[in-house]
């Protein structure tokens, strides 16, 4: 059971290189294309985290962020193996497992993320974003509503 969450988080990274590498290969740097009232197709490099969060903070936030998705990902695979059975839980922890690696991916060999996908209402831009951080997005909703399902997963029944 752990081999196919595994593979879950592994497809994720998959699509989320592939998709970074086709815009990074058809877009130069800030070039957007419009696809909707709503929508464009942008090449933006991310040096922060969500929404930009320090990325101004001189490089360091390179390896900090690195650090965590490092961390982060030792420990999904410790739940994942624990939790294999729970359909739901492990599902969750695989996409954000593949988002956090694809996007970790990206810190290392680029020293920024790669994010292409801008929505907007009017003048105002939601952050652009990637298929990594959607699967984290919905890998944490699934997450919380998991929770209401009642059950622990980070202590062993008594």
């Amino acid at each position: 059971m752990l081999k196919r969450w595994l593979l879950l988080a592994a497809g994720v990274i998959v699509l989320d290189q592939l998709s970074k590498a086709a815009v990074s290969s058809h877009f130069v740097y800030g070039e957007s294309l419009a696809l909707t009232s709503f929508f464009n197709l942008v090449l933006a490099h991310n040096t922060g985290a969500a929404f930009s969060f320090l990325s101004d903070a001189g490089g360091m936030q390179r390896w900090l962020f690195s650090a965590i998705a490092i961390v982060a990902s030792v420990w999904i695979v410790w739940l994942l193996r624990r939790h294999q059975s729970e359909k739901l839980f492990s599902f969750a922890l695989a996409c954000i497992l593949g988002g956090a690696l694809g996007n970790l991916i990206d810190r290392i060999a680029y020293g920024y993320v790669v994010d292409f996908l801008d929505f907007y209402w009017g003048s105002y831009h939601f952050a652009a974003f990637n298929l990594a951080d959607s699967a984290i997005t919905c890998g944490a909703a699934l997450l919380v509503l998991d929770s209401f399902k009642g059950k622990t997963h980070g202590t062993a029944a008594r």
